[in-house]
């Protein structure tokens, strides 16, 4: 993909899922931001408009990241995995991840963000390469690439997980967020980008 631009994504053939989209999935939010948060892959709602994070659990997300005073359109950039909904919002193949890795290295490169959320588990498995239950990744910093990681709940297990009592997912999340708002706060050096 040398010499491609993300505007090239909308061309993209390389997987069986440029056949079923209505449209290229490619960002929403801030590209000079120092946060980037990392989904899995659109939704319904987004293959229509275009735009990551549009449907319930969008705004969902949206609400959470008021909530620690992050504005979704100034404080960060917001991308999925993959660029492509998967037909009935079926979770993305391997081959399908490994397809749209280089758009999403591109995203990495030209934001170059200090910060990474991912949202679930495919999100944490296709940058860090970890599986496993987002129960025990939650909250916890990682490293990738010198920068600081934090896995999140996906905001569609928080909607089916609505409780808001202390220590419930959406309490959880809140918390985790808000380590996120705190690490991008700090000033920025090499020590800072580590667990």
């Amino acid at each position: 993909m040398t010499g491609l631009s993300l505007e090239d994504c909308h061309l993209c053939t390389a997987c069986e899922l440029a056949s079923t989209r209505q449209t290229v999935v490619i960002s929403r939010g801030n590209p000079n931001a120092d946060l980037m948060l990392i989904g899995e892959a659109p939704g319904a709602q987004e293959d229509d408009q275009g735009i990551p994070f549009v449907g319930r659990s969008g705004r969902a997300l949206d609400q959470l990241l008021r909530e620690v005073d992050l504005d979704p359109s100034r404080d960060l950039y917001i991308c999925n995995a993959i660029k492509c909904r998967p037909p009935n919002n079926r979770r993305p193949k391997k081959a399908e991840l490994a397809a749209c890795r280089p758009w999403l290295n591109l995203q990495l490169e030209a934001m170059n963000p200090k910060v990474i959320v991912l949202t679930g588990a495919t999100a944490v498995e296709a940058i860090l390469g970890i599986k496993g239950g987002m129960t025990q990744l939650r909250g916890q910093w990682q490293s990738w690439n010198g920068r600081a990681v934090m896995p999140i709940f996906h905001p569609s297990y928080l909607l089916r997980n609505p409780s808001k009592a202390a220590g419930a997912p959406l309490d959880l999340t809140r918390q985790d967020l808000a380590a996120v708002r705190h690490r991008l706060c700090e000033p920025w050096t090499a020590s800072n980008s580590a667990p």
